[in-house]
């Protein structure tokens, strides 16, 4: 069983401040996870997202792996984490987020989930035992259960039959997981994820049915598809008063980061999105003092850098102006150097959020910070 501890509790809200212990090293909670879904973090070499940045775990993708490179190739290379030269913890999601996007291109079976690739056309068949024998290829520390990704909107009776889908899979994935064996030496985990839809029953159903399985962590799954925000903080704050209080609680793609201090403050510990990198390759950049868009002429000649209160790598060399005129010149390194400056700001935010729940003044510090930093630059 994974070990999980929760060190600190908010006095007025959900929010906890824990860390849990992988063979890989430990990752200290509220955390966020940047996404490197086939082996890489967009635009960011290992060495940044070590040093500079400080991840403490980064996601890969179970089905883009699967398609490419493929498991022999992971498994003669000895894992991702080899493969990618990267030493700390690694989360794998199932796929099926990514499989169940590809809408006509995949056809459901009680047994698992028939798709063609995104790359060649080619079918392939992903059933909860084959997820977890990839997993198993990847090397990941902790592995997602195969599930089914609702859409938004999504049909009542459609959300039952998915819950009891997911429900089906999960048993099979555990199954799988208790009886195949870790390739490479260390210790693998595997959570759970509750489904359900903006459906209070079903979050509710899922959430009990999937913690008698007695999974190591739990997440919440299709949300951020696209309900109001006010929905997703909504079904966040009622499942996760169903989510055992001595393991993870991981919110899946979310979000801003508004969004992930609100769902501290309602009880999640862990989350991941594509947004600081996608939004930084397109000149959009967090700051403490609002988003940027460096596509803005009235920064042409702003010589400041980027966050006055932010000591990344991209702030303490770079300003602004210099920023948007790669941008303009449509070079390469300002997708790193924005890449960089975005993943920094999401991890000190998180950071932030610990010590803040630690001194027990989280609450008005969300608060403010939230108005901060929406505000449109």
């Amino acid at each position: 069983m994974l070990k999980f501890s929760v060190i600190a509790k908010d006095s007025i809200s959900k929010a906890r401040a824990g860390y849990f212990e992988t063979d890989h090293g430990k990752v200290e909670t509220p955390m966020f996870i940047p996404v490197g879904t086939q082996g890489t973090v967009k635009a960011v070499n290992q060495s940044f997202l070590e040093l500079d940045i400080k991840a403490q775990i980064v996601l890969s993708n179970t089905y883009h792996l699967y398609l490419r490179p493929g498991t022999e190739i992971l498994e003669k290379a000895g894992g991702l984490h080899k493969f990618m030269n990267w030493e700390k913890p690694i989360l794998s999601d199932s796929g099926g987020y990514q499989v169940f996007s590809l809408s006509d291109l995949r056809k459901l079976k009680s047994d698992g989930v028939e798709f063609k690739s995104h790359l060649d056309g080619s079918k392939h068949l992903f059933t909860p035992e084959k997820v977890i024998q990839i997993q198993r290829s990847i090397g990941s520390d902790i592995m997602m259960v195969l599930d089914e990704c609702t859409p938004f909107p999504c049909e009542y009776d459609y959300a039952v039959n998915s819950i009891k889908l997911t429900t089906d899979w999960a048993i099979l994935n555990k199954e799988e997981f208790e009886k195949s064996k870790p390739l490479y030496g260390h210790k693998q985990y595997l959570f759970g994820i509750i489904q359900g839809s903006v459906y209070k029953d079903l979050r509710e159903r899922s959430a009990n049915d999937l913690i008698k399985l007695d999974f190591d962590g739990y997440a919440i799954g299709g949300l951020a598809v696209g309900e109001p925000t006010e929905e997703l903080y909504n079904m966040t704050d009622f499942t996760t008063d169903f989510m055992p209080e001595e393991k993870p609680r991981y919110l899946m793609g979310v979000g801003r980061p508004e969004n992930i201090l609100e769902s501290i403050e309602r009880g999640i510990d862990m989350f991941d999105c594509v947004i600081p990198t996608r939004n930084a390759r397109h000149a959009i950049l967090f700051t403490w003092n609002g988003v940027f868009s460096l596509r803005n002429a009235k920064y042409k000649d702003d010589f400041l850098k980027i966050d006055e209160e932010c000591n990344c790598y991209t702030c303490s060399n770079y300003s602004r102006a210099y920023l948007r005129h790669l941008f303009n010149a449509g070079e390469i390194l300002a997708l790193e150097l924005a890449s960089i400056h975005n993943l920094y700001f999401y991890l000190r935010l998180v950071i932030e959020a610990r010590k803040q729940i630690v001194n027990g003044s989280f609450k008005d510090w969300k608060n403010k910070i939230v108005k901060e930093i929406s505000i449109k630059n």
